[in-house]
């Protein structure tokens, strides 16, 4: 199984968000653009390898310790907002992301105790300095470079409400044409 640990931005930050795409090149049907499914939007905070399914109790047990300990540590979960944005990647392999603002810092920290739990248990994950951002789009080479430049520049103005991550997610990732992600368990901050 892939499996990624998340949080989730509430219904109401991702509509936000989805309101100004849809104002943007990448957000007009004519541009062919892949846009992130809303329903999946997602902020990762790890990403493991391929997990064996008897393995699966570790990670679960790992992400239990990980709530935990960030219960026991911080008065309240992050307050996050949407905000900002950039891309990753060239030519066909184009990403749109935007930024987090807010209490980022508690974010990281929650992210080092995730991929320390995980290390402790034996559990492989990417190992890649953690970014926080939510991908918003895959325009590839559908959009000239001078497009995603106009995008890029207009997603920097936008600042979505903030809101309060309160839960840390287990989800397996289905790649594909179409990626699907499912939900497995969920943890309370």
């Amino acid at each position: 199984m892939r499996l990624f640990v998340a949080v989730y931005p509430p219904p109401a930050a991702v509509e936000h968000l989805r309101a100004r795409i849809t104002e943007l090149q990448i957000g007009r049907a004519a541009a062919g653009v892949r846009l992130v499914d809303p329903t999946q939007a997602h902020v990762t905070l790890a990403f493991l390898a391929t997990v064996a399914a008897d393995r699966l109790g570790a990670v679960e047990h790992s992400l239990d310790e990980a709530a935990r300990r960030s219960r026991d540590s911080w008065p309240a979960p992050p307050r996050l907002r949407l905000a900002g944005g950039g891309t990753f990647g060239q030519g066909r392999s184009i990403v749109m992301w935007v930024d987090l603002r807010g209490e980022v810092a508690e974010l990281h920290r929650l992210g080092r105790l995730v991929r320390s739990r995980l290390r402790a248990n034996d559990l492989r994950h990417d190992e890649k300095p953690l970014r926080p951002h939510l991908t918003v789009a895959r325009p590839g080479d559908r959009l000239t470079s001078a497009e995603v430049a106009a995008d890029v520049a207009a997603l920097q103005g936008y600042v979505g409400p903030r809101w309060p991550a309160r839960e840390l997610v287990l989800t397996r990732s289905q790649p594909g044409s179409s990626p699907s992600y499912h939900r497995l368990a969920g943890w309370q901050l």
